[in-house]
């Protein structure tokens, strides 16, 4: 069954432009025209609530910019720019051609396309056979059994044993207290004294773990003393990021590894008043800039795959190494 509308179905043509004047609903236009979508897949990929993305839906499905087709109790919603007919299909076809250069808008196409992925990934799963769809569940059948980070302890096994590593700007001292045990030292280093004494708590049984209060721009480790440092989360606090990763390279050995975790870039301005961030995230060619000015390598930057039950923006992991 196609609930397809009639170019006029309801409102006449500037009520059809007036839908293309929001963000949101182009989002929704972009990603109905790459793949047929149910509403809590189009939820996922815009990390909106489901009634959220119901009540955007409506008046483009009311005004006929998009089909709805129902399969049982599914419904499924497309774009096919040729039921637009002229001249508002070139009008859409202007809009995506104006919003690529403005930056707001192509980071958060960018993370829709990311996560639109993902959603198709786990819909190619759970449209499988009944073993299929028990592997698909494997994931959360795992986290029941063993807990959340039983991979990520065993993966640290590839790391050297007789490793020097610290977390930078370590917080609570969660990613220090998984490497703890698994290298020959791990120095964790913040400003913050809060984070420190409870940094502190969290080591206090490993022997092999030290912390450390200091800035990133001025750390209190010496030259090359260590073989890995990981910067998590934390360059998007910075003024001067490049001037953090710098100092870090300081302290790396010849042939030693940064690992920098952040977000990729996005538009949610909130985060600058409501979270403290100076920076709505990075890219990889800011990535290059930094190991450009710290005379460090990058070896890798890689889009981290999303949670997709998870709000926040996209993560990247860059990796560089020293000289």
């Amino acid at each position: 069954m196609t609930g397809r509308r009639r170019p006029d179905a309801e409102g006449g043509w500037l009520d059809r432009l007036a839908v293309l004047g929001d963000l949101g609903r182009v989002r929704i236009l972009r990603l109905l025209e790459a793949e047929e979508l149910g509403v809590g897949e189009l939820a996922r990929c815009l990390q909106w609530p489901q009634s959220t993305a119901s009540r955007q839906l409506k008046p483009l499905h009311d005004r006929g910019l998009v089909r709805r087709r129902v399969d049982g109790t599914n419904a499924f919603y497309r774009l096919d720019r040729g039921d637009l007919g002229e001249p508002l299909a070139s009008v859409w076809a202007s809009t995506l051609a104006r919003l690529a250069t403005e930056s707001d808008a192509t980071a958060a196409f960018a993370e829709d396309d990311h996560r639109l992925r993902e959603v198709l990934a786990a819909r190619r799963i759970d449209s499988r056979s009944f073993f299929g769809r028990v592997g698909g569940e494997w994931d959360q059948i795992r986290r029941e059994l063993f807990g959340e980070h039983v991979l990520d302890e065993a993966l640290l096994g590839l790391v050297p044993p007789t490793w020097v590593i610290a977390d930078l700007g370590c917080g609570t001292g969660e990613i220090a207290a998984r490497l703890a045990g698994q290298v020959r030292r791990v120095i964790a280093v913040d400003r913050e004294p809060s984070m420190i004494e409870a940094a502190r708590n969290r080591l206090s049984e490993h022997s092999a773990a030290e912390v450390r209060q200091g800035d990133l721009h001025e750390l209190p480790i010496d030259d090359g003393e260590l073989d890995a440092a990981v910067l998590s989360l934390v360059l998007h606090h910075l003024v001067e990021p490049a001037a953090a990763v710098a100092e870090a390279a300081r302290v790396l050995r010849p042939g030693g590894l940064l690992l920098v975790i952040d977000m990729v870039a996005h538009d949610r301005e909130a985060y600058l008043t409501t979270m403290g961030h100076v920076h709505l995230g990075f890219d990889e060619g800011d990535a290059r800039r930094w190991a450009d000015a710290a005379g460090l390598r990058l070896a890798s930057f890689r889009r981290l795959r999303p949670e997709l039950d998870r709000r926040g923006p996209g993560l990247f992991a860059a990796t560089f190494v020293s000289p």
